[in-house]
């Protein structure tokens, strides 16, 4: 995939895991957000047999909104301890 494509999909796949996952994120943050969730999401889907993302099509977006929703929780998990200290 070109990076034109990665930009595209972590867009889509951020507003998605931000919309379902509450909010709070800007353009860049969202998109940051999708890429790596599509990272995340295409190795674990990968690893269970599911299929990887393989570009800008409707299973890819599934798989990077997945992804990103771990990441989003991850994130907010990590950033709620270090406030708690």
């Amino acid at each position: 995939m070109g990076l034109l494509t990665w930009i595209v999909l972590g867009l889509i796949a951020g507003a998605i895991a931000s919309f379902f996952a509450g909010g709070g994120f800007g353009l860049i943050e969202m998109i940051v957000l999708g890429v790596i969730g599509a990272i995340v999401g295409g190795f674990i889907a990968q690893a269970l047999g599911f299929g990887d993302v393989t570009g800008l099509n409707f299973t890819s977006v599934v798989i990077a909104t997945i992804g990103a929703i771990i990441v989003l929780f991850a994130a907010r998990a990590v950033r709620g301890r270090r406030h708690a200290l």
